[in-house]
């Protein structure tokens, strides 16, 4: 072998094994008189000396032998104990009797020492990924006595490393995502590896990353583990999603090191790289001249290979000979463009339609080139429909004068086919606009006339609707709204805005205004109201009252004297015409009361009665106030004593029956006194009844004859006649006054194969009787019979 290796495998071999390092004895030279002896140790060491009797000198040698720490290489296995190391002391010369203990983590178990020789063995295989060093404790002891004869020392046994463990990623797989179109060396992701093995000794956890799985897409930096993009123009659309397997290998990458892998899922990401696109350049959509305003006539798709916020496109009309009858809007859900009609199409006026559409990307990246928008065009065809009849116009407005005459023709309306085959049109008012029917119309030529007097002063507007139909279909029906004005004619008259009542006082002045009057008309002229009052004929040389016109439509009432007497006469009536500036003009007459009062000074109205100016003659003031305070007092004092009798409680006696008393509240009727009008006998069977019970409420004046009792057969009478007789007796009984009373009939009546249903008045029990003839009643009493109905041990029982 080369002298090289010898020398590098003598010092790997000089680590593994025990450096003992033995120092030179120190021997204490302390003087010393008399006799001596002397112990050495490889520890400290006392010694002892005899100087004389009594005298002991003490003093310190060093210990005679030490070590260094002890190496065992981890994983070693073999048929034999390995050793670790060798303990030796300067008290082992010869054939002293002495021996070698060990203590601390693992003596026993996993070291052993030779207790003569001191050679430390390891009994088992160690794992430093599991203990990297063991801390122990030797001492060398008596081997009879098991005396320490040195105090114990500590050492440390360290496992030295060897690249037993691999590389292992704790947090694979991994997942990661970079856009599509990255540039090369575009970071991915980052993975991590990590070694058991002691970082410090050796190379057994330096790592080396490579790629296994990946290439060309993808490259892995060898020391940082960075996966970076390898390719340039990855594209989502073609494939979007790669595995990538990455090692990581100990001992630097050399041969001889272990390794591990992990796989990274790498997916790449959307970016709007890619423009819409329609499926075709032309679309054709045939749509009916009837589709309402709103609705569908057809749609467009513009597919976009990317996905998400990249792939949605909006839809626009570029260009078009639609004149705005079309516009396409955008479906957020399906990315569809949804074309909708504006404007009512006609088949007859245009019949065809031509649009060009571009569907454009929303979002748009800055870095990609454009456009990302694609056009297409729609042709669209109008296909006829049977349409109903159009009329000229959508709203009619007609005037008519109040009062015309039946049958006056307010106005025409007016309804065509727009179809190709022009069909005939009727017209018809709908009845529901017009419920006092008071307009009629031309079925053939749409003519509206005058079926009932108008009066604008009721009415000033009427809105009915007409509809026109097809003669050949009449389910096209077409409506259109007719607004009638019902025009002014002069046939008011005007009359007093209110009914006026005036109050002249006796100490008024000549010329004084008694009252302003102003008057109303239920007519609209358009030249506005005039308004010219006069006194009648009869009227215009009275002395007492003439009028003036204020200028306004109203005119004010004058007092021609000031000597007004109640006393004299306390009423006044004026009659004044109104006439308006009508063609023809309208009056009438109103008349104005005038009442004469007493004032104050300041004029102010007090009374306007003869007796109160009369009634102060012959009494003060304070008398009136006298008498109407006893008045007051009077009424009060009959209120609280009416008031108390009402709320007096009854007063029944113990020993008084009070079940059927009746008590009276200021009614017609016996009241408290009527307490036995009612008696149970007269509800009883007639058969049973025999003579004549009288009333013991009052005490008649006249005897009445008790009636006899009624006799009939089986067949004899029946409830009606009974109680017409009870009726007829009752209204012809002179001692029974009109007291109110409840009368109850139990009575059943006779003739009924059933008989009575009540158990009142039977004589015989339950158990006697025999209920086996309801059943012969049919299916409605065959219930009831059956829960009459007991067996022979039920009635035994």
């Amino acid at each position: 072998m080369p002298k090289r290796s010898e020398e590098m495998l003598m010092d790997v071999w000089m680590s593994l094994l025990l450096v003992w390092i033995t120092s030179v004895p120190s021997i204490s030279m302390t003087p010393i008189t008399g006799q001596s002896r002397s112990i050495q140790t490889g520890g400290s060491a006392v010694v002892a000396s005899g100087l004389g009797e009594g005298q002991r000198l003490l003093s310190r040698a060093k210990r005679g032998w030490v070590w260094n720490q002890m190496f065992v290489l981890e994983e070693f296995s073999g048929p034999d104990p390995i050793l670790v190391g060798r303990l030796h002391t300067d008290l082992d010369v010869g054939n002293k009797n002495i021996k070698y203990v060990l203590a601390g983590e693992g003596a026993g178990t996993i070291f052993a020492i030779n207790e003569l020789t001191g050679d430390i063995h390891a009994m088992k295989r160690l794992d430093r990924e599991e203990k990297a060093e063991y801390t122990l404790t030797a001492q060398v002891v008596n081997a009879d006595t098991d005396k320490p004869l040195e105090p114990p020392s500590e050492f440390i046994i360290k496992v030295q490393d060897i690249n037993d463990n691999p590389p292992q990623f704790i947090e694979g797989p991994y997942h990661a995502s970079v856009p599509e179109m990255s540039a090369v060396g575009t970071p991915v992701t980052r993975v991590t590896a990590t070694d058991a093995d002691d970082p410090v000794y050796g190379n057994s956890a330096k790592l080396v990353y490579s790629i296994l799985e990946g290439q060309p897409y993808f490259s892995v930096d060898p020391n940082s583990a960075t996966i970076k993009i390898a390719l340039h123009g990855m594209d989502r659309e073609m494939r979007e999603e790669y595995l990538v397997v990455i090692q990581a290998k100990d001992m630097g990458g050399h041969m001889g090191g272990l390794s591990g892998t992990t796989t990274v899922t790498v997916t790449l990401t959307d970016i709007n790289d890619n423009p819409p696109k329609f499926s075709k350049s032309l679309y054709e959509f045939v749509i009916t001249e009837d589709l309402p305003i709103g609705k569908m006539g057809g749609k467009v798709k513009a597919n976009d290979r990317d996905i998400g916020e990249n792939a949605k496109s909006t839809y626009s009309i570029i260009e078009g000979d639609d004149q705005g009858a079309f516009e396409i809007v955008t479906d957020t859900q399906t990315q569809e463009g949804i074309l909708r009609l504006k404007k009512p199409l006609d088949y007859e006026t245009k019949r065809a339609y031509t649009l060009k559409v571009e569907a454009t990307n929303i979002r748009t990246e800055p870095s990609s080139s454009g456009p990302f928008k694609d056009t297409a065009t729609m042709k669209i065809v109008v296909e006829d429909s049977d349409e109903p009849p159009v009329f000229s116009k959508p709203v009619y407005l007609l005037k008519v004068n109040e009062n015309a005459p039946i049958n006056t023709v307010i106005g025409t309306v007016t309804a065509r086919d727009p179809d190709a085959s022009g069909s005939l049109v009727r017209y018809f008012i709908d009845r529901h606009t017009d419920l006092e029917r008071q307009f009629n119309i031309n079925v053939d030529d749409g003519k509206i006339t005058l079926a009932k007097p108008l009066d604008r002063e009721t009415d000033m507007w009427h809105n009915i609707t007409v509809t026109a139909t097809e003669v050949r279909n009449h389910s096209q029906i077409s409506r259109a709204v007719v607004a009638i004005r019902v025009m002014d004619i002069n046939d008011n008259a005007p009359e007093f805005a209110t009914e006026y009542e005036a109050f002249l006082c006796e100490n008024g002045k000549p010329g004084q205004v008694i009252q302003t009057v102003s008057a109303v008309d239920k007519d609209d002229p358009i030249q506005g109201h005039y308004f010219d009052y006069r006194l009648v004929p009869e009227m215009l040389n009275n002395p007492n009252f003439t009028i003036k016109n204020n200028q306004d439509n109203s005119i004010s009432v004058l007092a021609k004297h000031d000597t007004f007497r109640r006393q004299k006469q306390e009423m006044y009536f004026l009659p004044i015409i109104v006439t308006d500036n009508g063609n023809p003009p309208m009056s009438s007459t109103n008349t104005l009361t005038i009442r004469v009062c007493g004032c104050s000074k300041d004029g102010i109205v007090q009374s306007c009665n003869v007796e109160a100016y009369v009634l102060p003659i012959g009494l003060s003031m304070g008398a009136l106030i006298a008498i109407l305070a006893c008045i007051i007092l009077l009424l009060v004092v009959l209120f609280v004593t009416l008031r108390r009798h009402k709320n007096e409680p009854l007063i029944i006696k113990d020993d008084e029956d009070v079940r059927e008393n009746i008590i009276r509240y200021d009614d017609e009727g016996g009241g408290e006194e009527d307490t036995e009008a009612f008696d149970i006998a007269t509800l009883q069977n007639p058969d049973g009844i025999n003579g004549y019970l009288p009333r013991k409420d009052i005490k008649p004046d006249l005897q009445f004859m008790p009636r006899a009792g009624q006799h009939s057969g089986p067949n004899g009478v029946d409830v009606d006649e009974f109680i017409n007789v009870r009726l007829h007796e009752a209204d012809n009984d002179p001692t029974a006054p009109p007291y109110d009373s409840i009368q109850i009939y139990g009575y059943e009546g006779r003739g009924s194969i059933a008989g009575s249903l009540s158990s009142l008045e039977t004589a015989s029990s339950d158990s006697d009787q025999n209920y086996d003839y309801l059943r012969e009643w049919g299916p409605r009493f065959r219930r009831l019979g059956e829960l009459y109905s007991v067996g022979e041990s039920d009635r035994e029982t």
